[in-house]
């Protein structure tokens, strides 16, 4: 009895050890430059679906957190299965370097996907759009066309992030250039234009009315107003949207794990989930809950065209010509 006892207790300390082996295995480390309120529902929910998956995640900006993989990389191994930011030109860079898994997901099918040169290497899971957002106390008809901003009512009082600290603000210029040419910035400058140092700081200050308008992100406007901030975000016809991909680290110990999770992303319970956070989800047929913020559809069908490799290329001399045009020194 003794015997059995013994062998019965050794047996379950070895299951015991191979199932908290296994468990170990499944585990996830992301990442992110999204939101805490975002990723931290996203997370919840996927470990209640699959409650043999670990998650972790660190959030921090895109530019942390490349800088962190270039440092993990150096040392020789990268400490993140998924990479999930809206800094698109750095997942160009990676691929080409031969970073990142392919996977493309069942989900696929029930997608908007806005990229056009789709391989596999990384996935749109949200669109990012920027607007006009405004100060109601001071602009009390929305502005219908990006020239509006340029005029009388915004004078002296418009703000724009510094392409060179901000990523999406960066390419918000520079497909305003490609869409208006360079005498569009320069009638936001006769007009008085400000530059601030993020996308966050812009849209703050026309909360507090130091600006009457800015050059806003649906998300960090639609928190302002949950707030209470007098403010309205309008869309001129040509849209200024930005993907969000995530991707799959290339080596990664914990792949089916990590492919669980891009499907998740694209599932319709997750997208409702990037909806109710004031951004526009992927998956078709899921509405944006935030008033005024567009459908996939209707945001990719007014999207400006995007040349990534011209944006990635072009980023130091679109730059240099802004600070010339906004008088940056």
């Amino acid at each position: 009895m003794f015997k059995k006892t013994l062998c019965v207790l050794a047996c379950g300390m070895a299951l015991g050890t191979f199932a908290g082996a296994a468990s170990a295995a499944e585990e996830l480390m992301i990442y992110t430059s999204m939101k805490e309120s975002l990723i931290g529902r996203i997370k919840d929910a996927f470990v209640k679906k699959n409650p043999g998956i670990k998650v972790d995640y660190q959030s921090a900006g895109a530019g942390k957190l490349m800088a962190k993989i270039a440092t993990e990389r150096q040392s020789g191994r990268i400490m993140t299965d998924l990479l999930w930011t809206s800094e698109v030109p750095d997942f160009y860079h990676m691929k080409s370097e031969g970073l990142l898994e392919k996977y493309s997901s069942p989900e696929l099918k029930n997608v908007v996907n806005p990229l056009p040169d789709y391989d596999g290497s990384f996935t749109a899971v949200r669109l990012g759009t920027l607007g006009v957002a405004y100060n109601t106390r001071y602009i009390k008809t929305a502005p219908k066309t990006w020239k509006d901003i340029s005029g009388p009512a915004y004078k002296g009082a418009f703000g724009i992030a510094n392409p060179a600290l901000s990523g999406t603000s960066y390419m918000s210029v520079q497909l305003l250039v490609d869409a208006f040419g360079w005498d569009y910035i320069k009638s936001l400058k006769a007009n008085g234009a400000k530059v601030g140092k993020g996308s966050g700081q812009v849209v703050d200050d026309t909360a507090s009315g130091d600006l009457v308008g800015s050059l806003g992100v649906d998300y960090i406007v639609s928190d302002k107003i949950e707030k209470g901030a007098t403010m309205a975000l309008a869309y001129p016809p040509e849209m200024l949207v930005i993907p969000s991909p995530v991707a799959i680290i290339k080596g990664t110990k914990n792949l089916p794990a990590a492919q669980k999770f891009v499907d998740f992303l694209l599932s319709a319970e997750c997208q409702e989930i990037i909806a109710q956070e004031g951004t526009v989800p992927v998956r078709k047929g899921v509405k944006a809950a935030v008033k005024g913020i567009p459908t996939a559809e209707e945001a990719q069908a007014r999207a400006m065209k995007i040349d990534y490799v011209k944006i990635i290329n072009a980023k130091e001399a679109t730059i240099k010509q802004f600070n010339e045009v906004m008088q940056i020194r």
